[in-house]
């Protein structure tokens, strides 16, 4: 079974003002993470989707089907 979700990265700073980037994916909740760089923060995301999906599975809980918000 696969799953594909949309990645959203926005340009950020942290609160010292250097410069950051935020990632997400919109039918996650809770699936922000943050890196120094575009591509760290892309490689955070993913790891936080996969520990988001194994804890909704472990849950028994439903993923997300709907393909307007990223996951089909």
């Amino acid at each position: 079974e696969s799953h594909i979700f949309t990645a959203v990265v926005e340009v950020d700073e942290f609160e010292d003002g250097r410069p950051a980037f935020q990632a997400y994916c919109p039918a996650l909740p809770g699936c922000q993470p943050w890196g120094e760089t575009q591509e760290q923060a892309l490689e955070r995301l993913r790891e936080a989707v996969e520990l988001w999906i194994e804890d909704r599975k472990a849950a028994g809980e439903e993923l997300p089907r709907d393909p307007r918000r990223g996951a089909i």
